[in-house]
């Protein structure tokens, strides 16, 4: 009698939309305190790879904006897997906040080899507020609908919570976000993520940052083993499911950012060091770049 794991392609795309992608929006500071809080924003949406957390209820009093982003990973890995294609993926979004605290986004994955190349489109409401009179404490509560380009329906819906804090002079912070996925199955994630926010220039035209970070992600995941059984000549196949809740993969993120008034860059190196979960052969670490570009539309 022998088992082998079976290796579900749909769920590590899943895993790989929230914890993967969802890094690649990357708003960084602007001049003014209001900008600041715009930053911040973005962060608390897309629980991305912005590394610091500024000052949002002055901003909630004056801004309304619409934000747009493009990043490009130059390679593909389910919660830090290697699924053994090497290919690019490719994010567009667009995103909006109002006053009150209200923001919306919708975003979608290029990827390079799969079929359909276009795998799916999301789109997220939610609301962001701070707690307590230096605002070192925040949250956002939303909302997540995905569209599937191959009809996929196993995660569909997703209602998320996500609890930061930082320090006053906004050099560190840490994060935590869940996540409860539903569709004709369900499941639970948690993201937990620690960062530093160091300014290496500042001039009156532009900002240059470097925030590394070091992120956990621990989600629920149903397991299956194939086991054949052989009695005699006859042979038959089971499969034993089994749901386990245990800790992915841990990433180390190493931006290099460059904002403007309107615009922000991103360069970053991004490394792998993914969980071995008990039906799963040894795991390498994994690494890829990542490029991001954004532009910031005022409607204020």
């Amino acid at each position: 009698m022998k088992t082998h794991s079976l290796f579900n392609k749909h769920l590590l795309t899943f895993w790989l939309l929230l914890f993967t992608v969802a890094t690649s929006v990357n708003l960084y500071a602007q001049e003014t305190k209001e900008d600041d809080a715009i930053d911040i924003l973005l962060d608390e949406l897309f629980f991305n790879d912005e590394q610091f957390i500024n000052d949002i209820l002055d901003s909630f009093n004056t801004y309304h904006f619409i934000y747009t982003n493009v990043s490009f990973n130059s390679n593909t890995f389910f919660t830090g897997r290697d699924s053994g294609v090497d290919q690019f993926n490719i994010v567009p979004q667009i995103s909006y906040y109002s006053a009150s605290g209200f923001n919306m986004s919708v975003s979608g994955i290029y990827y390079e080899s799969f079929i359909p190349n276009w795998d799916f489109t999301n789109v997220s409401l939610g609301y962001y507020n701070t707690i307590g009179k230096n605002k070192l404490f925040n949250y956002n509560l939303g909302y997540t609908r995905y569209f599937y380009a191959n009809g996929w329906d196993t995660f569909t819906n997703s209602i998320d919570l996500s609890f930061g804090v930082r320090n006053k002079k906004r050099t560190l912070g840490t994060k935590l976000a869940t996540s409860y996925l539903f569709g004709t199955d369900q499941s639970f994630q948690l993201v937990s993520r620690t960062y530093a926010n160091i300014n290496l220039a500042k001039e009156k035209n532009f900002n240059l940052n470097f925030r590394p970070q070091i992120s956990f992600t621990a989600a629920q995941q149903t397991t299956a083993l194939e086991q054949l059984n052989t009695i005699g000549d006859v042979t038959t196949v089971e499969y034993i499911f089994n749901d386990v809740f245990d800790l992915l993969n841990t990433q180390i993120n190493i931006p290099l950012s460059l904002s403007t008034k309107s615009w922000d860059f991103e360069l970053g190196y991004n490394i792998n060091l993914p969980s071995r979960l008990k039906t799963e052969p040894e795991l390498k670490s994994t690494s890829f770049f990542s490029i991001s570009i954004g532009y910031l539309i005022d409607l204020k």
